[in-house]
C-alpha cells in the first residue's frame, strides 16, 4: 500500500495528483522499472521513485522482481496523458499498437508485430485482453467503461503457459481498485473541442463490518470530426456510456469474495474511411452523380449516402474467491459476459449508391471458469497449479445489398456488356433478367460453439537467495462447431460465363481462353459468386486441437539492484474460422470449373456440390505456434531505473487475415520471425524532474510464406511492423502558492512502414505509415483534493493514415483511415 504522504517537503504531497482514486501507484509513464521506496520524513524534500506491485505472473510481486517482459502504465499516468481508451495506450506502451478499423468493435492487438482478430468473430485474437483476471475474447478499444482503474499491465511474447487460450503474442492486462472501508471517489468532468465533454464518477466505502462496495458510472461524448458532405451525419464522433459495481466480502482475514457486475454501450457513427487513391473508378463514381474527397483524406471530409451505424452492448458478471489456508492459497474465478455488435456502413464510402447496405449483427456469449491453488512463498520451492474452461458461441448475421447505382456502375464498367448477356439469354427468369439491381446480394448467418480446457502449473525453484530456476507448462484442449449459409440473389455472380460462351458458339477447348470468350472479361465484375454452406457432405465443420506450451527461466539476483534473467517460452492459438462469406473450400476438396469443360472429379464435386463459379480457399486456418528466447536485465536505483530485453521471437502457423477489396483472405504463414530489443529508462536528475524513455528496435520477416493472398512473400518484411517505435516523455512538478503542479511533454514515434504486404497495392499507394505524435499536459491539485488539468493529444496536428485497404468494388483505388486530429481540453477533478 502506498501512503498519501509519501512526497511531502516544498513540494507537498501529489496524493494521486490528477488520477481516479485515492493513492499513488507508480510515477513510470510506461512500464518503466520503479525505484524502491524509501520512507520520507516530512522536513525532507527528497523524491524517490516507487515499487510497482503487479500480479502479471498471477502472483502479486514487484516489477522489478518479475523476470519477464512487462510495460505497467498506473492510474497517474493515465490521468496525466489524458489516456482514454486502449487506442491511446500504445502513445506510453511502444511495444503495443492497437489498429481500429470500421467500428470500435473492429480492434486489432499487436505486441511486437505479432496479432490479430479484427474484422472476422471467428479469427480470434493473438493478444489475450484480460479485465480483472476474466477473459475478454472479443474487446472494443475502449477502457473508459472503467471508472476505477488502478493498472494496465501489457506482458510481451508468448504467455501461454499461465494465460492459455490465445495469448500467443502477448497480455494485456487491466486491473482496477478493490472497494475500500472507508468512504471516498471521485467526481470528474471534461470539456473539450469537436464538443466533446466526459462525465464520470465513482464512490466506495463499507456496507458492514466485512463488505464494502464501489459504484463507478462514465459518459462520453463528442461531435464527429469528419464532415459527411454527402447525405449522412458527421462521421466518428463518440457516444458511449457505462456502469460498473463491485462487491467485496471479507469474512475473515482469510476469506474474500469479489462480486462485479458491468454493462456498457456505444452507439455513435464511425468510422470513416478516406480516399488516399483515386483510381479509374472515381470517374465513373462522378459520372453517375456520386462524388469522393479524392486523395484528400486529411480534409476529414468524405460524401456518404448515409450514416454507418456502430452499436455495441457488452455486460458481464464476475465472481472471485480467495482463500488463505496457511500453507496454500486458493482462487477461482467464475464470469459470464455477452457482447452485441449492430452495424452498417456505407462500404463504398462515396455519394454514389453502390452499396446500399452491409450490416452486421454479430452476438457472443461466454463462460469461462479458473481454478488455481497456489503455496504461500516460504520455502526453497514456490509452485501454482491450475485449470481453465472457456465455453463460448457466436451467432453472425450479414445482410449485404447492392443500392440504386450499382447497375449503372457496372454497364459502365463492362462497356453494356450486361445487356448484350440479358440479350442472349432473352430474359430468361432463371437468371432474373435484370442484374445488378438495387437489394440484390447476400444474406448471411455464420456462426460457432467453442470450447477450451486448460491444465497448468508453474514451480520456481530457489536454489539460493539471488539464483531461481522456473518452469511452467500448460495443456490446452479446443474444440470448434462452426456453420456458414447464405442466401445469394445475385444472378449475375452466380452465371457460369464459360458455358455462356459455348452457348453461343465458342468452342469447348477454348472456352476458358478470354481471347476467344470476351464474356470471362466480366469476371472481375461477379462480386458475390455462389457460397457452399458448410457443414456439408464433405466439410464437417469441425476442428479439435490440442497443445502443450512450456516456460523455461533462469533469474539472478546480481545484486540488490540489479536483476537478470533468460527465458525460453512457446504459445498456441487454436484454429480460426473464417465465418464470412469468403470462406471457401480447401484445394484438397474442390477443383474449380465449368461444367461444360468436365473439370477432374474432387470430393465436393463427386458429392454433387459443385457451384458454379464456385472457387477454393481457406475454411480456416490452423493453429498457432510461437516461441520466444528472451534475456533481460532490470536495475533499479535511488534516482534511475532501467529494464532492458532482448528476444528472437517466431510464430509458425501465423493466422494472417488480409483485405483484398472485395473480402478477406485467411491463411497461415509458414513462419514470421521477429527479433529486437526492448528498454525502458526513467531517469529523475532533480526532484521535481521525471524523464522516461521507452523503446523496440525490431527486425521483422516472413521466414516461409509462400501461399499469401499476395503471392510469396517468404524473405520480406510484414507490413505495419517499424523498425523503430519509442515513447518519451518528461514530467516537472512545482508548487505554485500552495498548489501541488505539474507540466508533462510525451513524443510517441514510429518509423516509416508499409501499408500492404501485397507488392503491387504497396506501389499503388506509394506511402508508407510514419507517426510523430506530441501530446502534453498540465495542472494542479488543491490540499482538499479539487484537481484541474488542461491536455492536447496530437499538439502538432502530424497526419497519418492507420489502415489502408484496397477500396470495396473500385479496382485501383485505395482506402484508409485517417488518425485523429489535434483534440484538447480542460479536465476538473474532485477526490473525496
Amino acid at each position: 500500500m502506498y501512503s498519501n504522504n509519501l512526497y511531502k517537503g516544498r513540494f507537498g504531497s501529489l496524493r494521486a495528483a490528477l488520477c481516479l482514486g485515492a493513492g499513488l501507484t507508480a510515477l513510470s509513464a510506461f512500464a518503466a522499472p520503479a525505484l524502491a521506496q524509501e520512507d520520507v520524513a516530512e522536513e525532507e524534500t527528497t523524491r524517490t521513485l516507487q515499487t510497482v506491485t503487479i500480479t502479471a505472473t498471477k502472483r502479486e510481486q514487484t516489477l522489478q522482481d518479475v523476470p519477464i517482459a512487462v510495460s505497467v502504465v498506473d492510474d497517474s499516468t493515465i490521468a496525466r496523458a489524458a489516456i482514454v481508451d486502449l487506442n491511446d495506450l500504445q502513445s506510453v506502451v511502444p511495444s503495443l499498437t492497437v489498429g481500429q478499423l470500421q467500428s470500435s468493435a473492429n480492434t486489432n492487438f499487436i505486441i511486437r508485430g505479432f496479432g490479430n482478430g479484427a474484422n472476422n468473430a471467428g479469427i480470434e485474437p493473438s493478444v489475450g485482453v484480460f479485465i480483472d483476471g476474466v477473459y475478454r475474447s472479443r474487446s472494443a478499444s475502449q477502457i473508459s467503461d472503467l471508472p476505477n482503474i488502478q493498472r494496465v499491465e501489457v506482458l510481451r511474447g508468448p504467455q501461454s503457459t499461465l494465460f492459455g487460450k490465445n495469448a500467443s503474442a502477448g497480455v494485456v492486462s487491466v486491473v482496477t481498485k478493490k472497494p475500500q472501508y472507508e468512504f471516498g471517489g471521485v467526481v470528474d468532468a471534461t470539456v473539450s473541442n469537436f464538443n466533446g465533454y466526459r462525465l464520470n464518477g465513482y464512490v466506495t466505502g463499507p456496507l458492514s463490518e466485512n463488505v464494502a462496495g464501489a459504484f463507478g458510472v462514465t459518459y462520453n461524448k463528442r461531435d464527429g470530426y469528419v464532415e459527411d458532405k454527402g447525405f449522412g451525419p458527421d462521421q466518428n464522433e463518440r457516444n458511449r456510456w457505462g456502469a460498473r459495481g463491485d462487491l467485496l466480502f471479507e469474512p475473515n482475514e482469510n476469506l474474500s469474495f469479489r462480486l462485479l457486475a458491468d454493462y456498457d454501450q456505444i452507439d455513435e457513427v464511425c468510422c470513416a474511411a478516406g480516399n488516399v487513391v483515386n483510381g479509374p473508378t472515381g470517374a465513373i463514381v462522378q459520372l453517375l452523380g456520386g462524388n469522393l474527397a479524392a486523395e484528400d483524406p486529411f480534409s476529414y471530409d468524405v460524401y456518404y449516402n448515409f450514416g454507418s451505424t456502430n452499436k455495441i452492448d457488452n455486460g458481464g458478471l464476475s465472481f472471485q474467491a480467495d482463500w488463505d489456508l496457511g500453507e496454500v492459497q486458493l482462487t477461482s474465478i467464475t464470469a459470464y459476459r455477452e457482447s452485441k455488435l449492430d452495424t452498417n456502413q456505407d462500404s463504398d464510402f462515396t455519394s454514389a449508391d453502390l452499396i446500399g447496405r452491409n450490416a452486421n449483427k454479430t452476438d457472443i456469449q461466454t463462460f469461462t471458469q479458473e481454478f488455481r491453488i497456489a503455496s504461500s512463498g516460504v520455502g526453497a520451492v514456490d509452485w501454482m497449479v491450475g485449470g481453465f474452461y472457456f465455453d463460448e458461441k457466436v451467432e453472425i448475421e450479414n445482410d449485404f445489398r447492392y443500392g440504386t447505382d450499382f447497375r449503372g456502375y457496372v454497364d459502365v464498367l463492362s462497356n453494356g456488356a450486361l445487356n448484350t448477356i440479358e440479350g442472349i439469354l432473352g430474359g430468361a427468369p432463371a437468371v432474373g433478367n435484370l442484374f445488378g439491381q438495387a437489394g440484390q446480394g447476400l444474406a448471411e448467418e455464420f456462426g460457432q460453439d467453442n470450447t477450451a480446457k486448460s491444465l497448468f502449473a508453474t514451480f520456481d525453484f530457489h536454489a539460493s537467495d539471488r539464483a531461481t530456476f522456473t518452469f511452467g507448462a500448460n495443456y490446452t484442449d479446443d474444440e470448434k462447431s462452426a456453420y456458414g449459409r447464405i442466401v445469394n440473389t445475385d444472378a449475375f455472380s452466380a452465371l457460369d460465363l464459360v458455358a455462356l460462351g459455348v452457348a453461343v458458339g465458342v468452342p469447348v477447348q477454348v472456352a476458358n481462353n478470354p481471347t476467344f470468350n470476351p464474356f470471362l472479361a466480366l469476371r472481375p465484375l461477379q462480386f458475390l459468386p455462389p457460397f457452399l454452406g458448410f457443414p456439408n457432405a464433405v466439410e464437417d465443420g469441425y476442428s479439435h486441437d490440442n497443445n502443450m506450451t512450456y516456460t523455461t527461466r533462469f533469474a539472478y539476483d546480481v545484486t540488490d539492484n540489479v536483476n537478470a534473467y533468460i527465458s525460453y517460452a512457446t504459445g498456441f492459438k487454436a484454429t480460426s474460422w473464417n465465418l464470412s462469406r469468403d470462406s471457401r473450400p480447401f484445394a484438397s476438396d474442390f477443383i474449380p470449373g465449368s461444367a461444360v469443360t468436365s473439370p477432374p472429379g474432387s470430393p465436393i464435386r463427386n458429392a454433387g456440390l459443385a457451384l458454379p463459379n464456385l472457387s477454393t480457399g481457406t475454411r480456416y486456418a490452423g493453429p498457432e505456434e510461437a516461441a520466444v528466447l528472451e534475456g533481460g536485465i532490470k536495475a533499479q536505483f535511488d534516482r534511475f531505473a532501467i529494464n532492458l530485453s532482448l528476444f528472437d521471437q517466431n510464430i509458425e502457423g501465423f493466422q494472417s487475415n488480409v483485405f483484398t477489396g472485395t473480402g478477406f483472405a485467411l491463411a497461415n504463414a509458414g513462419k514470421q520471425s521477429n527479433k529486437g530489443v526492448e528498454v525502458d529508462l526513467t531517469w529523475q536528475p532533480v526532484d521535481p524532474l521525471l524523464l522516461t524513455f521507452a523503446g523496440t528496435f525490431q527486425d521483422a520477416l516472413y521466414d516461409s510464406f509462400p501461399n499469401s493472398a499476395s503471392g510469396n512473400l517468404s524473405g520480406l518484411k510484414p507490413y505495419n511492423i517499424p523498425d523503430t517505435t519509442t515513447s518519451t516523455s518528461a514530467t516537472y512538478f512545482f508548487n505554485v502558492a500552495g498548489l501541488d503542479s505539474f507540466v508533462r511533454a510525451d513524443w510517441q514515434y514510429e518509423s516509416p512502414t508499409g501499408y500492404f504486404d501485397d507488392p503491387a497495392n504497396q506501389a499503388l499507394i506509394g506511402i508508407e505509415k510514419e507517426v510523430n505524435l506530441f501530446n502534453a499536459s498540465a495542472g494542479f491539485e488543491t490540499a482538499n483534493g479539487l484537481a484541474v488539468q488542461v491536455w492536447a493529444r496530437n499538439l502538432t496536428d502530424d497526419e497519418f493514415i492507420t489502415v489502408a485497404f484496397p477500396a470495396v468494388a473500385q479496382a485501383g483505388s485505395i482506402s484508409g483511415y485517417p488518425n485523429q486530429p489535434r483534440t484538447f481540453g480542460i479536465t476538473v477533478r474532485k477526490s473525496f
